[in-house]
């Protein structure tokens, strides 16, 4: 694949397939990494979104396995840059709804597992790129009781995320291979727009990571937040960002002016529905029950006629208030294919998409990982499914027609 910027890579998250164990994983990538890489990057390298859970991750450290991965990844002239450290555990065939934020980041299995990956990825990004890990928003938002829980789970979360940060900061000064973790704001969750990002870095991260890197490592004020702004950063995700109806223009800008860095783009699509007349509304609850499943949690975020936002936590329980006449749009966090800007009456969030890679090409300074992430295939409506590599591909080819 030829991006328009050289030191960019592009790739697609592999959470679309399922596999917990290391066995599974391995199986998955050797059935479609090389079909794809035939089809989309036959004279170049192709760069893979690696997603362990924590038992693949596990297993992936021994010796022998990493060994073996790495050899099987030169015979493909294949690379992996990124790893998805969000879902710790099973990511499909049950339930998994609000498990997905299990553990949150005040645990200590969250910080675990998450230095963990670290350690494979120093071991998997080639030498003289940078590597990424994608991690989740804090904690979940339902789950917390009150101010003094919501400050311990921010304060703890701070002091592990500067353990990351000082592990990270380690790695670079001996091998010379540059790691961030990048938090992934979402719908719902204790981190899920531009505010609530930069509070948590100004206000959270920085003055306890701070005081934690002197305490534990010596660093000076200036040195650990400096540490800290080149190893935490922003996993920027456009279905999430156009869920909350946030501008990728102002939302990247606000980021640029606080310091904070984006080190992965998630490129995915939310789906979007216009309010109208009640006639209109019946028939739109109808058009949106075949999204309604059971395995993922599908947040909405409705628009009211003031522009103010009403959220529900799940479709199913969204599509009762359909009727609600003073909301105008409901936007709902279900990754559908990036390449369809209609859905019948729906429509996506295409757009959100365009104008942040548009900021991108612009900019090729503010982020260089990009994954695409459309991670719904199994349980899409079926007139949506399709082959997965077909898909896939199909993925591939508008980012590189819009990118």
């Amino acid at each position: 694949m030829e991006l328009k910027h050289p030191h960019s890579h592009l790739s697609y998250c592999t959470n679309i397939h399922p596999g917990e164990s290391w066995k599974e994983v391995f199986a998955q990538l050797k059935t479609h990494i090389p079909p794809l890489k035939t089809r989309l990057s036959p004279q170049h390298p192709f760069g893979i979104g690696l997603r362990l859970s924590n038992k693949a991750a596990k297993e992936l450290r021994r010796p022998r396995k990493i060994a073996a991965f790495k050899q099987w990844l030169d015979a493909q002239r294949a690379y992996v840059f990124t790893i998805n450290g969000f879902p710790y555990e099973n990511f499909h065939g049950e339930i998994v709804k609000d498990r997905v934020y299990e553990p949150d980041w005040s645990s200590p299995e969250r910080l675990d597992y998450t230095l963990m990956l670290t350690e494979l990825l120093a071991k998997l990004v080639p030498g003289g790129l940078d590597g990424g890990i994608s991690t989740s928003p804090i904690s979940y938002k339902p789950w917390i009781k009150g101010t003094s829980q919501r400050k311990n789970i921010l304060r703890k979360a701070s002091r592990q995320l500067s353990e990351v940060a000082l592990r990270m900061a380690e790695i670079e000064a001996t091998q010379g291979t540059e790691l961030h973790i990048d938090i992934e704001p979402e719908p719902d969750c204790l981190i899920e727009n531009t505010q609530e990002t930069i509070s948590f870095f100004k206000d959270w991260l920085l003055p306890i990571g701070t005081r934690h890197m002197k305490k534990n490592a010596g660093h000076s004020s200036s040195k650990a937040e400096s540490l800290l702004l080149r190893h935490v950063r922003v996993c920027y995700d456009t279905c999430h960002f156009a869920v909350e109806y946030e501008s990728p223009r102002d939302t990247i800008a606000q980021f640029k002016e606080a310091g904070i860095r984006i080190g992965k783009v998630q490129i995915s699509a939310a789906l979007k529905a216009p309010l109208t007349s009640a006639a209109q509304r019946s028939a739109l609850r109808e058009r949106l029950l075949p999204f309604k499943e059971d395995v993922y949690l599908h947040q909405v975020k409705a628009k009211d006629r003031d522009g103010s936002l009403s959220a529900y936590p799940d479709l199913p329980a969204a599509l009762p208030h359909i009727e609600k006449e003073q909301a105008v749009e409901w936007r709902i966090h279900y990754h559908v294919p990036i390449f369809m800007k209609t859905f019948g009456t729906l429509s996506s969030t295409q757009d959100a998409i365009i104008e942040s890679l548009d900021i991108f090409n612009a900019e090729p300074e503010l982020c260089n990982h990009f994954e695409i992430e459309t991670y719904t295939w199994a349980v899409l409506p079926q007139t949506l499914k399709r082959n997965v590599i077909d898909s896939i591909e199909r993925e591939f080819q508008w980012v590189l027609d819009v990118f």
